[in-house]
């Protein structure tokens, strides 16, 4: 297998056979274009060579391969359990709609100006911390699945809180710093709640005017929050400052870099990991992984790189909770991840090389540093894997 220098790949390429990473974690299949995207993720992961038996080729190159086990694999996925249908599980889903039907009672009261106790909120985020430091994988794996499909606003919320919460927690912040970010990443949006519902729901890009409106939620969501609730102001500069860009590039203010407080940056590159693999009025979810190749692409435009390196040492390039397909044809669940080896988690088989499916916490656990003939494919979209909760 011959060697290839990143530096030496172009856009648009296309090999007639697959392009490997470390010799056996495929980049792209055959016949498939390389994109920029992935030659400059290469380049932040400090990949200098890439390796295939192939040649540039023409698309299609490779379309009259047989599909392999994979195709039938991936036909079963429907078949498989859901995180939340094992017994010892449904506690934790429970928990987890709870917090999120609570905020929507929250909400509903602030939209329409009634008064709110701040403490009603604080037990809220009380118990997200609670959640976050019991189950932390299963409650990754429920907001990469999209298990929740009402209640919008309030979903992101608390899906943004959890996912701040482990940001902070990989910086092992103090405990009332914290607790400051989670109240910020709660209450980011919660000036959403008094905006026009057409603009909230329209598909389609917005107009100028539109844009203009969506661009005050940050300040009504500060007036809300320290107005309203009477949270302090370093809760009220995360709602306020969440969509400041590294670069300067952002609003309300076009702040730079440390300028933006630091409980916003880390609530920035939540509710952009959030906003990607939640369902939108205006576009589809994508998968936790390419959520993640997103993020890595940035190049220290919107996000501070070291809360965005911070989230992918807690998350990893395949989060907890993904759904993958193996080399082999086998499909599994993510369980952990290292930060020194990202491509090469640990799983949990949900369906084998031969096709059969493994109930509930059955299947084979493997490490795939320790199995070097195994490797991720690509990652699968966990809505194929089970019928929607309603």
């Amino acid at each position: 297998m011959k060697q290839i220098s990143v530096k030496m790949l172009q856009a648009g390429s296309i090999y007639t056979e697959p392009v490997y990473i470390e010799g056996d974690n495929l980049l792209v299949p055959a016949g498939i274009a390389i994109r920029k995207k992935d030659i400059d993720q290469l380049i932040s992961w400090g990949i200098e060579t890439v390796s295939t038996e192939g040649e540039i080729g023409l698309p299609g190159a490779h379309k009259g391969a047989s599909p392999g086990p994979a195709a039938g694999n991936t036909a079963k996925l429907s078949a498989v359990p859901s995180l939340v249908e094992a017994p010892e599980h449904q506690g934790t889903y429970r928990i987890y709609t709870s917090l999120i039907e609570e905020l929507k009672g929250i909400f509903s009261n602030i939209a329409a100006e009634a008064r709110v106790d701040a403490w009603a909120i604080d037990a809220i985020i009380s118990r997200i911390l609670q959640v976050v430091r019991e189950h932390r994988d299963l409650i990754i794996g429920y907001i990469l699945a999209g298990e929740v499909k009402h209640h919008d606003l309030a979903k992101s919320s608390v899906n943004t809180a959890i996912l701040s919460c482990l940001i902070t927690m990989e910086f092992k912040a103090p405990n009332h710093k914290l607790l400051q970010i989670v109240s910020g990443a709660l209450l980011h949006d919660v000036g959403m709640l008094r905006l026009p519902r057409e603009i909230l729901n329209k598909k389609g890009g917005l107009s100028d005017i539109e844009l203009q409106r969506m661009q005050t939620h940050p300040l009504l969501s500060y007036k809300i929050a320290c107005k309203e609730l009477l949270y302090p102001d370093g809760v009220g500069l995360v709602v306020l400052q969440h969509h400041e860009h590294w670069d300067g590039t952002g609003y309300p203010r076009g702040l730079t870099g440390t300028q933006i407080d630091a409980g916003a940056r880390i609530v920035s590159v939540a509710d952009a990991f959030e906003a990607m693999v939640s369902q939108k009025p205006y576009r589809n979810s994508i998968i936790g992984y390419q959520a993640m190749k997103n993020l890595l692409a940035d190049n220290s435009r919107r996000f501070d790189p070291n809360v965005l390196k911070a989230f992918i040492k807690t998350m990893g390039i395949y989060p907890i909770g993904s759904i993958v397909l193996l080399n082999n044809g086998a499909i599994a669940r993510v369980t952990d991840v290292r930060t020194d080896t990202p491509l090469r988690p640990k799983i949990r088989l949900l369906i084998s090389e031969s096709g059969k499916v493994y109930p509930k916490n059955e299947g084979e656990t493997i490490d795939l540093l320790a199995e070097k003939k195994l490797f991720i494919v690509r990652a699968l979209d966990p809505k194929d894997l089970t019928k929607p909760h309603e």
